[in-house]
């Protein structure tokens, strides 16, 4: 996580680092590792985002309720969606809703 979030623009950068010092990590576990290759596997992620499949898992085997990302292209994405989530399903997890930011934080449209 903190590799991700020190990446890019230095100040944003910085400013990411410094917001996620007070946020707790979960952990990978062989559960995790299990369902991220079962997530690659499938196809429902592709090969070359096997991070992005791991970030899945730990959520979904921690029983995380959001997965917020920027990630459109493989993570927040409306047509791998219903295969990643077929996928957490068949091996017991409920996978977690996944949504950018602005999605979650939509407020009310007048």
């Amino acid at each position: 996580m903190a590799t991700e979030a020190s990446g890019g623009d230095e100040a944003a950068a910085r400013e990411r680092v410094a917001f996620l010092q007070g946020v707790s990590r979960l952990r990978i576990t062989d559960a995790a590792g299990e369902l991220a290759g079962r997530l690659v596997e499938s196809e429902a992620v592709p090969r070359k985002a096997v991070e992005d499949a791991l970030h899945i898992a730990v959520a979904a085997v921690h029983g995380v309720d959001y997965l917020l990302t920027w990630n459109c292209k493989h993570i927040a994405n409306a047509r791998m969606r219903q295969a990643i989530e077929r996928v957490c399903r068949e091996v017991g997890y409920e996978p977690p809703v996944i949504c950018t930011p602005e999605e979650l934080m939509d407020e009310e449209r007048d």
